[in-house]
């Protein structure tokens, strides 16, 4: 071979191996998952109105990396600071590197740690994470949305900062939809957990409630014109318990997990990942600081009395319909009619005016005993108003006194 074709030669192998490895790059990231994943954004070729409206809830968002578009809270002074006491205080800082919080004693700098990932969608609060030596601690300053105001994080001491509390999978189990644990270390009976740094699928995403998509793409990809849904569990087809169960396995409360939340697939049960739970509350205000709404709603003569209600018979999961009272308030109506005699009693309103709002009166939002934040200038934290699901009739002055 003369130099003039070798040179040739090793131009196309230049050429090849260059275009090779533009085509890879415009090839989407494996999912964390495994293989049997598409990833959300697949979904939008064929369900694109049902994708737009599901990534406003706050289930999409329920977590993302930490930067100044997801982060509430103000990083200007005087804004930025959270003071414990004339001595202690933590400031939210935007820097070139990223934004942290910083906590100074006597003016000197003690710690500093970046907001590495958002917990929380910022309709009532947020809090955060930083990944240091392959963990995750929650930050001590939170963001309390009906205050405006950053806040001592829940459960944190009020007299100072502190850095040292870890994050385990289970809380990921129901802010992410996936993060990599690489490996579990254990010494005697303790348990550390290590993760693998940038391995996290943000928010509760499609594949989560309705399991893995990977084959469902690819053959409706290949067969547009096939109407059915294939290769995907139908949600529709599971039976009333299956539902609930998909919902409960976040919305239960926190317990001890028989195996990692991650793994739970539409049809599955959910005693096959935590341990039955027979306790029933009877008090509306009986939530825990995650949210016991599968027990209080279980609970309910509503669902005691009804032939497969469920979360979906009055939440519709793709949409953001929280204050829109009156379209919650019309799924009572299909049950509770007046041609059915168990139409709403209170006669002093008008029967077009009871059904704009069922759910002030029979689903009332009661102060947390748990989630209570503490906002710069208070001298007792302020609780968060939880609205219960032990759906029931409530006297009048029994509202009163719930809600005082």
């Amino acid at each position: 071979m003369n130099k003039r074709l070798l040179y040739v030669f090793c131009f196309i192998v230049v050429c090849i191996v260059f275009f090779s490895q533009c085509v890879n790059n415009q090839q989407p990231a494996a999912d964390i998952r495994g293989n049997q994943f598409a990833g959300s954004t697949s979904c939008v070729g064929c369900h694109k109105t049902v994708y737009d409206s599901y990534i406003a809830t706050a289930h999409f968002n329920t977590s993302h990396p930490g930067n100044t578009q997801s982060v509430k809270g103000s990083f200007a002074a005087p804004d930025n600071v959270f003071t414990y006491s004339s001595a202690h205080k933590v400031v939210m800082e935007d820097r070139a590197d990223g934004l942290f919080q910083s906590s100074y004693a006597n003016g000197e700098l003690r710690e500093s740690h970046p907001f590495d990932i958002v917990i929380g969608s910022g309709r009532k609060a947020q809090t955060y994470l930083y990944w240091k030596q392959e963990q995750y601690f929650q930050l001590p300053v939170s963001y309390f949305v009906p205050a405006h105001s950053w806040a001592n994080s829940p459960g944190f001491p009020a007299t100072h900062p502190r850095f040292d509390r870890v994050i385990p999978s289970t809380c990921f189990g129901c802010h992410s939809s996936m993060a990599g644990v690489k490996a579990l270390q254990t010494q005697g009976v303790t348990a550390t957990e290590l993760f693998e740094q940038n391995k996290i699928v943000y928010g509760i995403d499609c594949e989560r409630c309705h399991g893995p998509a990977a084959q469902h793409v690819t053959f409706h990809t290949e067969h547009p014109q096939e109407n059915k849904a294939m290769f995907i569990t139908k949600i529709d087809s599971l039976g009333n318990e299956a539902k609930l169960d998909m919902c409960a396995i976040c919305h239960s409360g926190l317990k001890a997990p028989q195996q990692p939340a991650f793994g739970f697939k539409p049809g599955d049960k959910l005693s096959d990942y935590y341990y039955p739970d027979f306790t029933r509350p009877t008090k509306a205000n009986e939530m825990d600081v995650h949210g016991n709404q599968y027990q209080l709603f279980t609970a309910s003569a509503c669902f005691r009395k009804s032939k497969g209600m469920n979360c979906s018979s009055c939440h519709n999961p793709h949409a953001t319909e929280r204050d829109n009272l009156q379209v919650l308030s019309q799924r009572c109506m299909t049950c509770h009619t007046e041609a059915g005699h168990n139409f709403c009693k209170l006669t002093s309103l008008p029967v077009a005016t009871l059904s704009q709002n069922c759910i002030d009166c029979h689903m009332p939002a009661l102060p947390s005993n748990k989630i209570a934040l503490l906002t710069n200038g208070q001298s007792s934290p302020t609780p968060d108003s939880i609205r219960t699901h032990l759906i029931m009739v409530y006297p009048e002055e029994k509202l009163r006194a719930l809600n005082h």
